[in-house]
């Protein structure tokens, strides 16, 4: 760890961090002195590299296993973020499903499965971890948004939907956290180059849009912006959506 340690003391947890842009906010964070807790739906060994990779470097970090639709285990992420650590001042909402279907063959279940985990699991997320945060009086909420979410897209309603939410659910909690020094911003980041599975398509959405460079993103840009807003140089930021996408929402 040889950057700057602006994060040094601070407690960090990021959910959905065992993979591409989660991933490299946990290392990032930890690149900045945070200790990092990286939480993984189901995947230890995704979840236990990133933790591998961040004491290599010199950093502190632990896995845990929790899938944020459900506000029990989301309580188990934060007590043991608790028991390692001795706080939270950072709480980045990452964890998502980012699936297509056509609305008309989209069934409740499945708009429902997509509002669980990205829209009320930040809110479990954002609750269990409060009391932590409002003791640290210089608390972070960061929201991951979508691109899609600001411009729309085929077969995403239910995704759409609940990253449009985030918006709302950021200004909301902004107003209502700004007595206790907790920050609340969203950062959407859009047209990044991250891995997929093998045969996966491309996104629909990516098909219609183009950065201004011509050029991908990578999920490091989209970290630099989440450790800068983690800082202490970002204090006076808070309620804002800020884009991470080569200006490709500018040139919608």
């Amino acid at each position: 760890m040889t950057e700057g340690q602006e994060l040094s003391g601070k407690v960090a947890i990021v959910t959905g961090s065992g993979r591409n842009i989660g991933r490299a906010m946990a290392l990032t964070l930890a690149a900045g002195g945070a200790q990092v807790v990286v939480n993984a739906r189901s995947n230890h060994d995704e979840a236990d590299a990133v933790v591998r990779d961040i004491i290599a470097a010199g950093g502190h970090a632990i896995a845990h296993i929790a899938d944020i639709a459900d506000p029990k285990a989301v309580q188990e992420l934060v007590d043991a973020a608790m028991k390692k650590f001795g706080g939270i001042d950072i709480i980045i909402n990452n964890a998502a499903l980012r699936r297509e279907r056509k609305f008309a063959d989209m069934t409740y279940a499945e708009w429902r499965e997509l509002m669980d985990v990205t829209l009320d699991g930040a809110f479990h997320c954002v609750k269990a971890c409060l009391p932590a945060l409002r003791k640290s009086g210089a608390g972070v909420v960061i929201n991951i948004g979508g691109l899609s979410a600001h411009t729309g897209s085929k077969d995403r309603a239910h995704v759409v939907t609940a990253k449009a939410g985030l918006i709302g659910f950021t200004r909301a909690l902004a107003h209502d956290l700004s007595a206790d020094k907790i920050t609340v911003n969203c950062v959407v980041p859009g047209l990044i180059g991250t891995p997929r599975p093998k045969n996966a398509p491309e996104p629909a959405h990516h098909l219609i849009h183009s950065t201004i460079s011509g050029e991908r993103g990578t999920p490091d840009d989209v970290a630099a912006m989440v450790r800068f807003l983690c800082g202490p140089a970002a204090r006076y930021i808070t309620g804002q959506t800020i884009h991470v996408n080569g200006g490709a929402y500018a040139g919608s």
